[in-house]
């Protein structure tokens, strides 16, 4: 079943130095852009991270440092990413989770200020797992009937990923070909941030969801506390944490000022 697209949507997967959102970066990148009247591009790019690539994780997708040395830095690949995906939503597997959070700290070292407004992202993983929980070639396999070649490179993985998600469609008819309803199927819950720091609560406010403040509403206790937004912006969280954080509190100033 081909997908029933309002706008295009963006499959991507990344290979990375490791999986720590705030510390790793990214060796490859590869995307392929979907358009509603069905056309598709694709392109990938090898990366350099500025850094080692750990034996564990060389051994886990075979990107090497010698294989990345004299490719661009990220900071010089931005911009043409970024054009490729603003107009898009996004899809992935493990998505959610793991490769938009990355991609959007990736983007924003580089100076390019990546958001998510105005456009939904669908985990293919999350209908996977609800579905029958298996990895993504067990996926491959069990939605397409194919054993998928070159697992762990980023161009492989993103074609596999668009071709289950078409292949999903087909299998469960409860399942909507629609990309904001495969979204909001795909969401596992209500983040502010990509990394679950801030989420919304039953009312729709905005919560913290760790340390001194967990469960507490994120306007008083910048209101109550005005240190807490300085010390989460010095620490070690996430940037786009901190953008999410500098935008409620400015929404909250501009509320007082009206």
């Amino acid at each position: 079943m081909e997908l029933k697209l309002h706008r295009p949507i963006c499959f991507f997967d990344l290979e990375t130095t490791g999986t720590d959102i705030c510390k790793d970066r990214i060796v490859e990148i590869s995307i392929l852009k979907v358009y509603p009247n069905g056309n598709k591009e694709s392109r990938t790019w090898l990366v350099n991270p500025e850094r080692p690539i750990p034996p564990q994780t060389i051994a886990f997708h075979g990107i090497t440092d010698e294989k990345v040395a004299n490719e661009p830095i990220f900071k010089e690949l931005a911009h043409t990413i970024y054009n490729m995906i603003k107009d898009s939503d996004l899809g992935g597997y493990n998505s959610d989770r793991f490769d938009i959070p990355l991609l959007a700290e990736e983007l924003l070292r580089a100076d390019v200020d990546f958001d998510m407004k105005g456009r939904v992202s669908v985990d293919v993983q999350t209908i996977f797992h609800k579905k029958e929980e298996r990895t993504l070639s067990a996926a491959y396999k069990f939605y397409c009937g194919q054993v998928l070649e070159n697992a762990h490179s980023a161009e492989a993985d993103t074609n596999a990923t668009y071709e289950i998600l078409k292949s999903q469609l087909d299998r469960y008819d409860d399942l909507e070909n629609d990309i904001r309803s495969l979204s909001e199927y795909t969401t596992r819950k209500v983040n502010v941030d990509f990394a679950g720091f801030i989420v919304k609560d039953k009312d729709g406010d905005e919560i913290f969801t760790f340390g001194k403040h967990k469960g507490a509403k994120v306007e008083k206790v910048l209101e109550q506390e005005p240190g807490y937004y300085g010390w989460i912006q010095n620490a070690d969280f996430p940037l786009y944490t901190k953008k999410v954080l500098t935008a409620i509190k400015l929404r909250k100033l501009n509320n007082k000022l009206a």
